[in-house]
């Protein structure tokens, strides 16, 4: 394990260097991604802990700018040759490529839907009144508040530790929130599945573009990194990946804004088919506008830009500037 700035093992060796945060969601990601690499091509692969903005600072993702908080620092350190590729949580990336870095893989997907953690076991819909719901995601405030079940959601920062603490208390006192929603994929990667006390339907909070799915990055000129990496591609997971964020795209929104996607394939009458869902809803949960389309997987991004337009049609830009 090395640290930017110190000496890291130089591709001469034959080691790959991979740029992950210090997170222990990010690193245990990271460690897949790197396992999966040596047991497709046999190449050893050393985790290289960068620091970003998103770490440094505790305010909202969305005072930070949100889009590309978690991803700025990494990149630079691709594009100077302080790694040779990094794992990124593929949602965190902003939708515009950046030059001279691409997306070399996208390995399968955990499960994208969210996921509560509430005291004394309970679900979603048998949380008293004015229970407080804890989470750091626009999207996620935006469609919990539009449930109309009375809760109180609170804006919240930290890692998943720190955030199932504020549900579970700890020595010195107990927890100051009634539940938390987050990812359920990144509970499955740390092992932490039997927290959760009800997994989200779609139906009731759509989940964030590309949420579940890995993006792992390196130099469009290491033809050696590039080839490595596209043994672990799974391209139905890319096909969702880029209906999705293609969405998010052409509503011009980031990462930050209560924007939710959700692609799924199945066996169609003339192959595998795409069944995109996906919207946009006010922040104060007070209006909101969905949609959905189908089509051949090759069109995954025809069909994002399809629904995008949709929204907009129906008013998704406004929706979107409704403040909290």
């Amino acid at each position: 394990m090395t640290t930017v700035g110190s000496s890291p093992t130089t591709t001469a060796t034959g080691v790959l260097r991979l740029g992950t945060r210090a997170s222990a969601l990010a690193s245990t990601q990271s460690q897949g991604v790197a396992d999966a690499i040596t047991a497709a091509t046999g190449t050893p692969v050393e985790l290289v802990h960068i620091t970003t903005e998103g770490d440094r600072s505790q305010a909202a993702i969305a005072q930070l700018g949100g889009t590309g908080v978690f991803v700025t620092a990494l990149r630079d350190a691709l594009l100077a040759g302080d790694i040779d590729l990094a794992v990124h949580s593929y949602k965190d990336l902003p939708t515009a490529p950046e030059p001279g870095l691409i997306l070399a893989a996208v390995p399968p997907r955990e499960d994208p839907r969210d996921a509560l953690v509430a005291r004394d076991g309970l679900t979603l819909g048998e949380l008293p009144a004015g229970s407080k719901v804890g989470t750091g995601a626009p999207r996620r405030v935006a469609q919990l508040r539009a449930l109309g079940l009375g809760l109180e959601v609170v804006p919240i920062r930290g890692n998943v530790d720190t955030r199932l603490g504020r549900v579970a208390g700890s020595a010195t006192g107990p927890g100051d929130l009634d539940a938390v929603v987050l990812a359920r994929a990144g509970l499955s990667r740390l092992g932490r599945l039997g927290v959760i006390t009800e997994t989200l339907d779609p139906i009731q909070v759509l989940p964030a573009p590309a949420q579940g799915a890995l993006a792992v990055e390196c130099r469009t000129s290491d033809a050696r990194t590039r080839e490595l990496l596209g043994r672990l591609e799974h391209p139905v997971t890319r096909a969702c990946a880029l209906a999705e964020r293609t969405t998010l795209a052409t509503l011009e929104a980031g990462c930050s804004a209560p924007v939710a996607a959700y692609a799924e394939v199945a066996e169609g009458e003339d192959g595998l088919e795409l069944f995109l869902r996906a919207s946009v809803t006010a922040l104060d949960g007070s209006d909101g506008v969905r949609g959905s389309v189908t089509g051949a997987l090759a069109d995954a991004a025809a069909l994002g830009r399809a629904l995008a337009d949709d929204l907009l049609d129906r008013g998704a830009v406004e929706l979107m500037a409704v403040e909290q």
